[in-house]
């Protein structure tokens, strides 16, 4: 600062100045008109005098003599004077610039931590604020929206894998081998920075420590296909009650597993223990397709067969009932006229009998002759007969001539055969 106001007042020398080591003599000759060239460099003195009546000047005051005796010590006092002012100004200007190095700015998205004397004393927002100079107070930014990144198991690529992170046991004795990246962001700049010496591995420990609580509860095959969603997620929220345990001031935004897979001396034999599982599952597969397929199909008959026999059983007793019913009331009959209810059924009977057959054969044993009926002939010689008749109705009433010839001639057999009437008489009887 002293170096800086001589420059400004105009006092410049240097080690070759011809007055640099010389005294007020020299001084006075060299003023009175002596030309001997200096030998050494200027009185300190003079300077310091030149100093302050420069000063004086600059600031009002009245300059002293340069000589010795009297006039010199009333200078001295002018001087000291001048000085005092300037070293006034001198400490305001420092003062000053003291005090507007204490203003400081936080960009968005940034937090300001002020510390006093070291310790934690205020956050500040985004903007343009203000805090005591050094050494009273200092200032640390802390970027609280940035997402930041801890990788665990690997380092930049997942290629380059470091073992004692990613191996870990699980919960069926199987050891596995996982790479995944941590992503969280700050949410209290003080916790962050004072609650916390190596953030970034403080992080990462917390990591490597849930995953393991995570995936030694668990099996191995729900590790590796089905279960990596719900290992992130549990991991997630583990880390999360560690590191507010802690008071580090950090959000667990989110876990990416980047891989999930057994160790690479087993990896061969892992392959083959995973397509014998696919193979077994396959084949599972196809069975259950195959009964679904089967097992309704047979349910389907099953049911048919039970509607069908239930259907039989119905119809049966149902015509056995009518049957019963039906011979009742013949029998109420039979017993009002048993001659003429008994011929009527043996007609009735003969009748559908004959209506069934094309041929019949009557043994008459009085003539013993055999005779032949041709129903079938019979039938349709009728049938064309009642045609040419009524050609509207000839189809219709055919069958039934045919039927009544028949009885006719069955009667007739039966009147020549003595025996077949004896029978029948005792099958009344």
């Amino acid at each position: 600062m002293l170096v800086s106001l001589i420059k400004k007042f105009g006092l410049k020398f240097s080690l070759n100045d011809p007055r640099w080591g010389r005294g007020s003599q020299n001084d006075d000759q060299q003023n009175q008109g002596n030309r001997k060239p200096p030998d050494g460099p200027p009185d300190l003195d003079q300077l310091w005098r030149d100093f302050n009546q420069r000063l004086n000047r600059l600031f009002g005051g009245k300059g002293g003599g340069s000589g010795g005796g009297d006039g010199g010590g009333g200078g001295f006092k002018t001087d000291m004077r001048g000085a005092g002012i300037g070293v006034g100004v001198v400490g305001v200007i420092v003062l000053f610039l003291w005090l507007v190095s204490g203003f400081f700015i936080v960009q968005e998205g940034q937090t300001g931590v002020v510390m006093t004397f070291g310790r934690y004393s205020h956050m500040t927002p985004a903007g343009f604020n203000w805090r005591w100079p050094y050494p009273i107070q200092a200032h640390e930014t802390v970027n609280v929206s940035q997402v930041r990144t801890v990788e665990v198991g690997y380092r930049t690529n997942i290629r380059n894998k470091q073992a004692k992170e990613s191996l870990m046991l699980t919960d069926d004795e199987n050891i596995i081998d996982i790479q995944f990246a941590v992503q969280y962001r700050l949410k209290n700049a003080s916790d962050w920075i004072f609650n916390n010496r190596d953030q970034e591995e403080m992080i990462r420990q917390v990591a490597e420590t849930s995953i393991r609580e995570v995936v030694g509860k668990n099996k191995m095959d729900f590790v590796l296909y089905e279960g990596r969603e719900k290992i992130a997620l549990d991991t997630s929220q583990l880390m999360q009650e560690i590191v507010d345990r802690y008071r580090s001031g950090v959000q667990i935004t989110n876990i990416t597993m980047q891989g999930v897979q057994p160790p690479e001396q087993v990896q061969a034999a892992f392959d083959d223990a995973v397509r014998a599982g696919q193979d077994r599952e396959r084949q599972k597969n196809e069975g259950q397709a195959y009964a679904n397929d089967v097992i309704p199909k047979a349910r389907g008959a099953a049911s048919r067969l039970q509607q069908e026999s239930e259907a039989y059983r119905s119809r049966v007793v149902a015509s056995a009932e009518g049957d019963a019913s039906r011979f009742k009331q013949v029998l109420v009959e039979y017993q009002k006229a048993p001659a003429v209810t008994r011929d009527r059924m043996y007609l009735e009977t003969m009748q559908q009998i004959f209506s069934n057959t094309a041929k019949v054969m009557v043994d008459a044993r009085s003539g013993s002759n055999l005779l032949y009926l041709p129903l079938d002939k019979l039938i349709a010689q009728t049938a064309a007969d009642s045609a040419q008749a009524k050609p509207a109705a000839g189809a219709a009433v055919a069958p039934a001539p045919a039927a009544a010839a028949a009885s006719e001639a069955a009667a007739e057999a039966s009147r020549r055969d003595p025996r077949s009437r004896d029978a029948r008489d005792r099958e009344v009887r």
